[in-house]
């Protein structure tokens, strides 16, 4: 029997993020020993007025091209070719997965209100762009901050691909309440279950403890400290990409792409039975969220690409005033790239 074959395409090739998952995707490790993989890196064209700002910088173009070297020399048997190019047809084109990781930062001075305006006018090009080119089947997954507001860009600019397909990034923020709640009840990562982020991928987040479990009982048994779940593991689920920054001088990489890469397994290999994970998709209405916002919930992945959204969770007083906090935060979100959206 032949194998298998999946085209991945990965923008920001030649950051940090993409570095640190190039290889497990190249590897065997997400789509199976018996799957051939076809990487497109997609990067920025080069600019020919640059300068470097140190003897060691390079163009993201280059760098791209020497990950694909690296990916190239680390002879795994199930990476079939690398594609380097800056060109977003060329990158999307035939693609089952599109991991969306590159995104300008956020610069001095700068407001959010502004990161959402530059990186919004770069979702619109991606978004047509997978529209035109991408597979019949692909899914997308947005990690590029803002994530669920550049999703949202994306998505409406290339609904030729249906709704369900688009995905932003909570694995990263679901990955870390899971550890800090192990952590503190001292068990295994795999002991704690049905934890969720609802919302955004911001300071608002809702890593929703209320109804997590540990070992199958609830979180708040296990660990009855209220004061510490609300103002200990909240804040630090919330603030976590910060306290990275503050300690390393450099933003999430490792954990981040381990995020990217958890979320696609989940939805190649599906959820376990009678557990959930958190993933950002496009709403439906449930749980009160507007039609067509881009939402952090609880849901479960059949294995073959497809995800529902786990309905019937019911919240105290303080995860609803959480969950309202972070749903008003993505509809101002919304207001603010509405110029963009068709």
């Amino acid at each position: 029997m032949a194998n298998k074959v999946v085209k991945v395409a990965v923008t920001g090739a030649g950051g940090n993020v993409a570095y640190a998952m190039l290889a497990r995707l190249a590897s065997g490790e997400v789509f199976g020993a018996d799957t051939k993989v076809v990487l497109h890196l997609l990067e920025i064209p080069k600019r020919p007025d640059w300068t470097p700002p140190s003897p060691s910088a390079r163009q993201a173009l280059d760098v791209a091209e020497g990950n694909a070297m690296e990916l190239l020399d680390c002879g795994f048997s199930t990476l079939q070719d690398v594609v380097v190019t800056d060109d977003a047809n060329k990158a999307f084109d035939g693609v089952t997965w599109a991991l969306l990781v590159g995104a300008a930062p956020r610069g001095p001075g700068m407001e959010r209100k502004d990161l959402l305006g530059i990186n919004g006018k770069i979702f619109v090009g991606q978004g047509k762009a997978l529209a035109a080119k991408a597979a019949a089947d692909v899914r997308v997954l947005i990690v590029g901050n803002p994530c669920n507001t550049n999703c949202l860009v994306a998505y409406r600019n290339g609904q030729a691909i249906a709704a369900e397909r688009w995905h932003a990034m909570t694995r990263l923020d679901h990955n870390r309440a899971v550890s800090a709640l192990a952590v503190k009840a001292g068990v295994l990562n795999e002991e704690v279950t049905h934890a969720t982020i609802w919302g955004n991928h911001s300071n608002t987040q809702f890593p929703d403890f209320t109804n997590a479990k540990i070992s199958g009982r609830p979180a708040t048994e296990v660990i009855p400290d209220r004061d510490w779940l609300e103002n200990t593991f909240v804040p630090q689920c919330q603030n976590r990409g910060a306290a990275i920054i503050k300690a390393r001088g450099l933003s999430s990489a490792l954990s981040a792409a381990n995020g990217a890469i958890d979320h696609v397994k989940s939805f190649v290999t599906g959820t376990p039975k009678g557990d959930w994970t958190s993933a950002a998709v496009v709403s439906k209405g449930e749980y009160g969220v507007p039609k067509g916002l881009v939402f952090g919930y609880p849901v479960t992945t059949d294995g073959r690409g497809n995800s529902e959204v786990v309905e019937g969770v019911t919240f105290d007083p303080y995860g609803q005033s959480m969950f309202d906090k972070t749903l008003a935060e993505l509809l101002e979100e919304q207001d603010a790239v509405k110029h963009l959206l068709p």
